[in-house]
Order: C-alpha cells, then structure tokens, then sequence
C-alpha cells in the first residue's frame, strides 16, 4: 500500500511590526495568506521577540502565561499601568519597556537625564510578591540612561549624596552619588536568578557606551551624552567598591541605558542573546521539528538584523531542522542581502505592494501580510515542484 503523502508543515515565526501589529497579529495574518494557497498545509504559529518591544505579547502568547497588571512609574514618575507575565511555578516575564520604555514617553517630554527605571524594579516586586525565584527580563526600547540606579532604588538600595540626601531619579544626579548603603536591599532577591534577554553587547561607559550609542535615540544632547557617561562611570566607581565587583566594561551591561549593569552587578543574573532566550521559552525548536518551510520577519530588514534581531535568529534555528526560510519585512534596508549568506535565508521581500506612505502600510498591513504570504508560498511551491 501506498502510504499518504505527508501534509506541508510550515512555521510561521515572525517579530511584531512597530507601531503596526503585535507579533501574534502578524503570524495571524501570515496564516490566512498561507492557507490561501495551500489549504490542507499544517500551519504552525510562533510569535517571537528579541528581548524588546513585544517580547511580553509573544512569550505569553506562546506559552498561556498569565498577564498580569501592576501601577508602576513610568520613566518619567508618572502612575503608569505596566503589564508582567506570570508563567507558572516560580517564573515571571518582565519586559522593561512596559514600565520605562520610550515609546511611552511623547518626544516633547523625554528627559534623557532624569529618566528612571524605578518601575522596573517595582514590577520586580510584583514578581517577588508572586513567589517568584527565577525572572527573565527583556531588555531594550528603554527611555532612561540611568545605570539601572532607579531600579535598584525601588528595591531597598539607597543612593546618598555627600549631605546624606536621597539622590532623585535619572543617570544625571549621579554625579553627586557619595554612597550607597544595601543594608535594606529586599531579602528576597538572595533566593532569586535573573536570566537577562539582551541583543546588543554595549557597555556600561566610554565610547560604545550606553549613554555615547543610545543616549542621543533618548534625547540627549552631546553635552548631555558626556555629562552621562561621566555620572555613569562615578556610579560604577561607588558600585565596585560596595560590590567589589567591576561590570562596567562587560558586554550587555549598557543595554537599557545601563540597566544591565545592576544586575550584573549585584544580583545572581545571566546575559542571554534576547532571541535565543525567547525561543526556549515559546518552543520554537520544538516547533520547527518536521518543518518545511519557515516565514519569519520584523517591520524592517537590513544589515543590523544579523546583529541579534528576530529574523536571523529563527532562520538559524531553521538551519538545525533543514527549513528553508523566507522573510517578509514592511521594508527592506542596505545591507538586508547578508541575511542570505550569513544566516541562510532563501528570499526576502517587503510586504507594501506599491508607493504607499508609512502610515498607509501601517493600516494595511493584515492585507499585505497575508497577500505576500500567499504570493511567496504559492512560488514556493511551484519551485518544489519544478526541481522535484
């Protein structure tokens, strides 16, 4: 007896679309397109993140984690509702941007030198407060330039100038640091291990440094840039001396503006390439098993997409199983051709079908997600077909 032929298994496993559609949005639509053109096709759906924006939607998308709401500050104080992930057992998901991201922030309201991450640290006591031990933090799409200061400020740490005075919120107040006293550092954190989602490897200070590389995305003049990176290397200065410790100069720890750096610095924490950690946590290998082809993508491709962005790294994990991958992105920059040689993807395209403005493309973007969906499976297909 003949046996049946096995059905097509493709896997889509894209990144959100900025300011456009959530990750689980854009794999929606990828699955109407695919399905479009090959019906009786098993179709996988994985949202994927890199560590940043996003990340919170695809992990608890992926795994049924619980979304969880607290009122924190937001970067520039304000009462904010941030949202956390409860995954079960004795795990959270925190994507710092949800408390002190930019993109909450309006562009006439940025303060490079007093934005803060002391909502991050309160979502961390949200996650204590939950009986977590092990938190996986999303660093990235951060506001602030702080050193991580005001995260650990919400955590117990006292930051003291030289009259004795609580320094306020910021990277710039740091300059006055003269101490830092963790006698009232909550108790919790000694049981707790962070695994820490990054995806560049900057520095604390100097010349790939956060303030010198982000500061300027953030609002920060020159002037503001060196005055940062001067108060960030006087803070790193105490924090060794408390710590007996130096991280300033270990890869990571400028993501966020720094924040990486405290928890390097005082906690039990691993680094981990952001989407490498975001595929374990959804399954994506598990996924991938059987696969024939992936669709994997992100609002725009070019050369810094090699550097620990979504589409290279599932085309990577692809690799293992013998998918071939084909990614669909709103546009396509210099350099997005690398992406074939240097991670093994078959094709890129962009999604906009004609001139269009961004904001069209924004609002089109279901359409022209699963019409290109469509269009490069159904070619394919005919590809396969023709070599077979």
């Amino acid at each position: 007896m003949m046996q049946a032929a096995r059905r097509l298994r493709v896997v889509l496993a894209p990144d959100s679309y900025k300011e456009s559609l959530s990750a689980s949005e854009v794999a929606a639509a990828m699955a109407e397109g695919v399905a479009s053109a090959a019906p009786n096709a098993e179709i996988i759906q994985v949202p994927m993140a890199d560590g940043g924006e996003g990340s919170l939607d695809a992990v608890l998308a992926a795994t049924g984690g619980e979304r969880r709401i607290a009122t924190v500050r937001d970067a520039n104080g304000h009462d904010w509702l941030a949202a956390w992930g409860w995954l079960g057992q004795d795990t959270a998901f925190i994507e710092m941007a949800e408390a002190a991201g930019l993109e909450r922030i309006a562009p006439d309201a940025r303060n490079a030198l007093r934005a803060s991450t002391y909502g991050v640290g309160q979502l961390v006591l949200q996650a204590l407060d939950a009986g977590a031990s092990r938190i996986v933090m999303g660093l990235g799409g951060s506001a602030t330039t702080d050193g991580g200061s005001g995260l650990f400020q919400a955590l117990g740490a006292r930051l003291y100038d030289a009259e004795g005075g609580e320094l306020p919120p910021g990277g710039g107040p740091l300059h006055r640091l003269a101490g830092i006293d963790i006698a009232n550092l909550d108790p919790r954190l000694t049981r707790t291990r962070f695994e820490i989602a990054v995806d560049v490897d900057n520095v604390l200070t100097g010349a790939m440094g956060a303030p010198a590389v982000f500061g300027p995305q953030k609002g920060a003049s020159p002037a503001e840039v060196a005055f940062l990176d001067k108060a960030l290397s006087h803070f790193a200065a105490i924090c060794m001396q408390v710590s007996g410790r130096d991280e300033s100069q270990t890869p990571g720890t400028g993501a966020a503006g720094g924040l990486g750096y405290i928890i390097k610095t005082f906690f039990e924490a691993e680094f981990r390439p952001g989407v490498e950690l975001i595929a374990d946590l959804v399954g994506l290998d598990k996924a991938l098993e059987g696969a024939d082809l992936v669709i994997t993508g992100e609002g725009r491709l070019d050369r810094q997409t090699l550097l620990g962005k979504t589409p290279a790294g599932v085309a990577r994990h692809a690799a293992k199983h013998g998918a071939a991958v084909i990614c669909l992105a709103g546009s396509l920059g210099p350099g997005y051709e690398s992406l074939y040689e240097q991670a093994g993807v078959v094709s890129a395209f962009s999604v906009v079908s004609g001139p269009m403005t961004l904001s069209e493309a924004c609002k089109q973007a279901p359409v022209l997600l699963r019409e290109r969906s469509r269009d490069c499976l159904r070619l394919w297909l005919a590809a396969r077909a023709a070599t077979r």
